[in-house]
């Protein structure tokens, strides 16, 4: 799924996204947990604002951010 990204140059002098676009709802990035670079690719495994845990892949060749997981949040254990 292609996402609407905004992003800011991160240390590496790579983009690294701030907050998206997903349908109507506008998400914050509250943590990269992790991030890791291919050949072709950039990927940023984080948390957003609505507690879901997602993975954003970035093509620098094509300028495209796509959603590649979604983990919906994780119910309180009472």
């Amino acid at each position: 799924m292609i996402l609407h990204v905004e992003s800011r140059i991160g240390q590496h002098g790579d983009p690294e996204p701030l907050r998206f676009l997903l349908g109507e709802a506008t998400l914050e990035v509250l943590e990269i947990i992790d991030r890791w670079i291919s050949d072709t690719c950039s990927y940023f495994k984080l948390t957003a604002s609505d507690s879901g845990l997602y993975i954003l892949r970035y093509t620098p060749a094509r300028r495209e951010w796509e959603l590649s997981l979604y983990q919906a949040p994780r119910p309180d254990a009472r």
